[in-house]
């Protein structure tokens, strides 16, 4: 509820009010002289519009000074009103109430004058012809009264608002291309895991895939259990909802925890029990390459705050491909290097200030590393930014909702500028909005 005040409850107070009383004081002089003359119309036998009513016959002498009479109130009123105006009203001082209808023949408006009924059928008086196009804001020149105005003001979520918005769809792009993270949607379903292997996983689509796969090409590792080696293959997400995939690859060694990425026709894992990182092609269902994270924790050294092996997580962006981890020598606080997708060789280094344990995952969205603050918490917010472009740091508090209560997974889409989520045993996505360069 908001408050609204004037500068005054009386009108005299007001700033602008001299302007206004002035025209009043004239109108109310004109009101009581058409008053006077009707009421002698009526009272010598009713030339007036009533007077007609009643059978009587306007006296052209008489009629002369009150069409000069309306010839200077409709003068006056443009003066004051300007030349918008389309409806007065007349009442006061018990003449009749008049209505002004526009009939239009080339460059003119002629306005026709009709009496408004009271108590009977309305009766026409003689058309007022008015020189140029006229027409105007409506003004009642009724006395004004404070008023205190309210407006109720209801919430709904912004994903709500933005629902039909190019920023909202799938397969949308920010027309500035990068930008920083201002915003995150409500969560949108794609599929549920039916067995206990699904309690926590990994799917994704290819932001730049490489035939016979495509963007619609969508992918899945149910990640529970000690040899994970099923990658499922989708032909599209509808199909990952119905539960049917198209294949399912058969990796060469398990991989461990849900820190895969699909980029570029390869499955890049990090192999169980070990700080490499592995490159597994989809087309020739062979491992490519393979290449040691020097320092990184594993297998529970330096984990999200959830738990399950989280120690390497690999990540794709706009520029390429990432790899989140820790190392003893960063003391557990987050390490970020860019990796070659053909070799693995990693081409730099960033170690940042925020501590790998203690946020719940992170992703990288233009070369900015995210982290959501919690995994289980309904209303979580995604609470740090690390840009790499300057090397700083900074904290957010940006909504991000845990619908289902257990973030095992979080990764970032470019081509969609979605992000990829699994959700205890759901596979969600998120449109986000991002700030224009």
């Amino acid at each position: 509820t908001y408050p609204f005040t004037v500068a005054s409850p009386v009108e005299a107070g007001c700033p602008d009010a001299g302007g206004v009383a002035e025209l009043r004081a004239e109108l109310a002089a004109l009101a009581a002289r058409l008053s006077r003359l009707e009421s002698r119309e009526r009272g010598t036998g009713g030339s007036g519009p009533r007077g007609a009513e009643a059978g009587g016959m306007r006296d052209p002498q008489q009629a002369a000074p009150a069409g000069r009479l309306e010839a200077a109130y409709g003068e006056l009123l443009r003066a004051k009103l300007g030349t918008q105006w389309t409806r007065l009203i007349w009442g006061d001082e018990g003449f009749p109430l008049r209505s002004i209808k526009p009939h239009i023949w080339g460059q003119q408006h002629q306005w026709l004058w009709s009496e408004v009924p009271t108590s009977g059928s309305a009766g026409l008086v003689p058309t007022h012809a008015v020189p140029g196009p006229i027409a105007a804001p409506r003004w009642d020149p009724q006395p004004l009264a404070y008023q205190e105005l309210q407006s109720e003001r209801t919430e709904v979520p912004a994903s709500r608002l933005l629902e039909e918005t190019a920023l909202s769809r799938p397969g949308s792009k920010n027309s500035a291309g990068c930008g920083e993270l201002v915003w995150v949607g409500e969560p949108v379903v794609f599929g549920r895991a039916d067995s206990i292997a699904g309690k926590y996983g990994v799917w994704m689509k290819d932001p730049e895939p490489v035939p016979p796969f495509t963007r619609e090409t969508t992918w899945r590792v149910d990640a529970v259990g000690t040899e994970v080696r099923q990658l499922f293959q989708y032909e599209a997400a509808e199909q990952l909802a119905r539960g049917y995939p198209a294949k399912v690859h058969i990796l060469p060694q398990p991989l461990e925890s849900t820190g895969a990425v699909i980029y570029r026709g390869g499955l890049f894992f990090q192999p169980r029990r070990s700080r490499t990182v592995a490159r597994y092609d989809l087309r020739g269902e062979t491992v490519t390459a393979e290449r040691e994270i020097p320092g990184a924790g594993y297998h529970g050294q330096y984990p999200y705050s959830w738990g399950g092996y989280t120690d390497i997580d690999l990540a794709v962006d706009e520029s390429g491909l990432w790899v989140i981890y820790s190392t003893e020598k960063a003391r557990g606080a987050i390490v970020l290097s860019k990796l070659d997708p053909d070799t693995l060789e990693i081409q730099r280094t960033w170690e940042t200030n925020i501590r790998k344990r203690g946020v719940a995952n992170s992703f990288v969205i233009c070369g900015t590393l995210y982290t959501v603050s919690s995994y289980s918490a309904p209303n979580a917010t995604i609470n740090f930014a690390y840009d790499t472009a300057t090397g700083t740091s900074r904290a957010l508090s940006i909504p991000f909702e845990n619908r289902f209560r257990y973030l095992s997974m979080v990764d970032y889409n470019p081509a969609e500028q979605q992000l990829f989520a699994w959700d205890s045993f759901n596979m969600v996505t998120y449109p986000v909005r991002l700030s224009q360069a």
